[in-house]
């Protein structure tokens, strides 16, 4: 069984991505760096991300006073001021208007208590989004709680829901400005992919993820798929130690078992000599849970409506002619 951790000063030092691996911190200001994600190397936070310079699987931290940022789902294969355009009031977040078929994602929930991640979280992100990149100055500060959490913020597109980028911290962080950061950080410094664009907005996704019940456990095996996120700490073929992660639903979405999954993680580690059972059993494995919920830009743009109508707020809509 596992060995509960807590989720604050000692789980800060866990940034890793679920398609990336840790490198030693670079020298650099907070704040500066590059696309997010997490780096290779001695398990201190750094630079570099998934299909960087640090080879395939690896990525990228940039530092934002201390926060690691980190890649987030696992691939198999500033905000501008001007007027308070798209701010609701506050308080404006809430359900209403909301398609019933909001996803919770798996993995989503632990042991029946009620529920910290919600729609309105999601509704919070497509709005610093919009505003981004309209130029809008960003939305006010949103009602939902303001407790910590490891988060990740994920953007997919398209029918198929591509990947379009996922980047999040593993140190706990105040709802409110965690989502604000790596709701852009996510959308437009995953250099897994080019930055997220007006047009593209229509067709976009987003989930929340909310890390919680970090665990160390002492056989790499002592998790189950689809329930458990994993974070594994090892060491390569030249002595360097390298962490990768992957969120709850990766390995379910994938089709993987405990091994396959293990695999990927090694070899999205950085790991390049054969893997043996023997290897396996030296990783240091780390179990989570995660609150996931996803919300579609149609069911973003409905609330939105809601919103305006019931509260006469004056903020713009989406032009629908442009998105057509």
């Amino acid at each position: 069984m596992g060995r509960k951790r807590c989720v604050g000063a000692d789980c800060s030092k866990m940034a890793a991505g679920c398609c990336g691996v840790k490198k030693q911190k670079l020298s650099g200001s907070p704040g500066s760096g590059g696309p997010g994600g997490v780096g290779a190397g001695n398990g201190v936070a750094g630079t570099g991300h998934c299909g960087s310079d640090l080879g395939i699987g690896s990525s990228s931290t940039v530092a934002a006073g201390n926060m690691n940022r980190v890649n987030g789902l696992g691939c198999p294969g500033g905000s501008s001021s001007s007027t308070n355009a798209l701010t609701p009031t506050p308080g404006g977040y809430n359900s209403a208007g909301l398609s019933p078929n909001l996803s919770l994602g798996s993995g989503s929930g632990s042991g029946g208590r009620k529920m910290v991640v919600s729609a309105e979280m999601c509704c919070f992100c497509f709005d610093v989004l919009y505003c981004h990149l309209y130029g809008y100055q960003p939305p006010r500060t949103p009602r939902f709680t303001n407790d910590s959490y490891p988060l990740f913020v994920t953007w997919k597109i398209g029918r198929d829901k591509r990947l379009r980028g996922c980047i999040g911290t593993f140190s706990a962080m105040n709802l409110h400005p965690g989502l604000r950061e790596y709701t852009l950080t996510s959308a437009l410094k995953d250099s897994r992919f080019p930055p997220v664009t007006r047009d593209e907005l229509p067709r976009l996704f987003c989930s929340v993820s909310l890390l919680t019940n970090f665990e160390d456990v002492g056989d790499y095996l002592d998790w189950e798929v689809g329930v458990h996120g994993i974070r594994i700490e090892f060491f390569n073929e030249k002595g360097s130690k390298r962490t990768a992660t992957y969120l709850p639903e990766v390995a379910k979405e994938q089709g993987w078992d405990h091994i396959q999954t293990i695999d990927s993680l090694l070899r999205k580690g950085g790991y390049k000599a054969p893997i043996t059972n023997d290897f396996r059993k030296t990783i240091k494995l780390t179990r989570y849970r995660s609150e996931k919920m996803t919300m579609s830009y149609a069911e973003y743009i409905a609330h939105r409506q809601h919103h305006h109508y019931q509260n006469g707020t004056g903020h713009p809509l989406p032009p629908y002619n442009h998105y057509s």
